[in-house]
This record gives structure tokens, sequence and C-alpha cells, in this order.
């Protein structure tokens, strides 16, 4: 057993340590090592497309993660109050948003998009003064809506399971002691539930950072950084590319470490 556990865990990270090695090849063949060097970082962060793209990946991540992180908690904390039955129904409709392929969820917004914008922009047209009318099309906030409701189902059940995991006893015993119930979720369930939301939020924030499959389908003229390295790597794979791959890796790890020590700390601080 412990000979196929390490079996599965050198074949799951044995390409990763392969890419970070190879992103500090002094060649230009990411696949024939001739000697070590940075330039490729340099190379990475000096490309004015890369950039574009990962600052667009950027906005998308961090306004989708943060509307996931907001609706998500408001949406478990909703859910603690309804009957078991409607509780029932809304953790079906949240987990099948998980797992439905992305392909699918792709394919299904920009349908929905495409049927919301014929029926948005003759309207805008036809109520609109003068010649600069708006009109709606993909871009940032068709990414941002498909990214911020698929995060949503996974800040929820991550949050619905720590608020259940407290029970009704401090509610109610705040209750008692005539705390508004503003009060009483600023001062006793925010905190309780404050690492959750963040670990909710920083899952929320990877997922649209790395995600190339939904955004490939509403990106419409906008570039993220995953669909920039696909259509890179369509011409043959680079150190630059590994480069770019290794740079998101360790801040991926940062992000995680990150998490980890505000939840141990609310563990010591409990």
């Amino acid at each position: 057993m412990r000979a196929l556990v390490f079996a599965v865990y050198l074949f799951l990270y044995t390409p990763i340590a392969l890419v970070v090695l190879f992103s500090f090849n002094s060649g230009r063949n990411a696949s024939e090592l001739v000697g070590f060097s940075t330039q490729w970082y340099g190379r990475a962060l000096s490309n004015p497309f890369l950039m574009e793209a990962l600052q667009t990946s950027l906005i998308i991540a961090f306004t989708s993660a943060g509307l996931a992180a907001v609706f998500g908690t408001m949406a478990a904390i909703g859910l603690e109050r309804v009957g078991p039955r409607v509780r029932a129904i809304f953790d079906g409709l949240f987990a099948a948003a998980i797992v439905v392929p992305g392909v699918v969820i792709g394919i299904a917004t920009l349908v929905a998009l495409a049927e919301l914008f014929s029926f948005v922009n003759p309207m805008l047209a036809s109520v609109w003064p003068g010649t600069n009318v708006p009109k709606l099309s993909l871009g940032y906030g068709s990414i941002i809506a498909a990214h911020g409701l698929f995060s949503m189902a996974l800040v929820t059940m991550i949050v619905k399971a720590r608020i259940a995991s407290l029970g009704r006893d401090i509610v109610e015993a705040s209750g008692d002691l005539y705390a508004s119930p503003l009060t009483t979720f600023r001062e006793i369930v925010l905190p309780q539930i404050r690492p959750s939301i963040v670990a909710g939020f920083l899952l929320a924030f990877t997922f649209s950072f790395d995600d190339f499959i939904i955004a490939f389908f509403v990106a419409g003229s906008k570039t993220t950084l995953p669909i920039y390295v696909f259509a890179s790597i369509r011409r043959g794979v680079t150190p630059e590319i590994n480069a770019v791959a290794t740079m998101v890796l360790v801040a991926s790890l940062v992000l995680i470490v990150i998490a980890r020590i505000l939840m141990r700390e609310k563990k010591i601080a409990s």
C-alpha cells in the first residue's frame, strides 16, 4: 500500500517538478536542459501581452471571489434558517453546480448570455437617447458572472458546514442577553465563520484564476492568463511558459500558507 501511494504521488508531482526545473533552463528548448538561468522569468515579466493577461485574470479573480464570498456566506446563513426539505433541495442544487463539467457550464452560460443580450440590447437601443447607445457584450462582466456563480456554490458549502458545527446555543444566548440580530452576527457568528469565509474566498480566487474552460466560452475579446498560455503552447512549449507556470504555482502555495496561518491563529485564539 505504501508503494502504491508513493507511486501515485510520484506520478502526480514529477511533472510539476520538471516544469519548475525546466523554467530555469538557459536554452530555448523546453525539453532539453543545457544550463541554469533566470532569463525566462525576466522575459515573462517583460512580456506586455502576458502582463495584460495576468492583470485581466487578477481583476476577474478578485472580483468574482469577493462576490462569491459575500453572497455565498449570505446563502449559507439563509439556508440554516429554512426547513430541512427546502435546505435539502438547495444543497442538491449547490452540489450539482460543483459536479457539472466545466464545458457544460461554459456552453450554458454562453447561450444564456447570448439570449440575454439579444433581449436587452434592442431594448436599450429603443429607449436610449442619442447615437451612443451602450451595448452588452462578452468581456469582464460575463467572466465574472460565470466564475462568481460557480464559486458561490463552493463558498456556500464551506461556510454552511462551519455554521452547522456551531449550533444554535451561542446565538440563542446572545439573544437572551438582548443583543440584536446584527450585533449577534457581527460579534458572535462572523468571528467563528471568518476562517471558512477566507478559505472559500481563496478557493474561489484559485478557481477563477486557473480556469480556462468556462472563460474560453464567455471571455469575448478578453484574454486571461490560462487562455494566453493555451494559445502560446499551440506554437510550442518554451521555458517562458514554464516560468509562468512556476510563478503561478508559487503564488498558489503562498495563498494556501496564508490561509493555513489565519485558520491556525483563529484556533489558538479560540
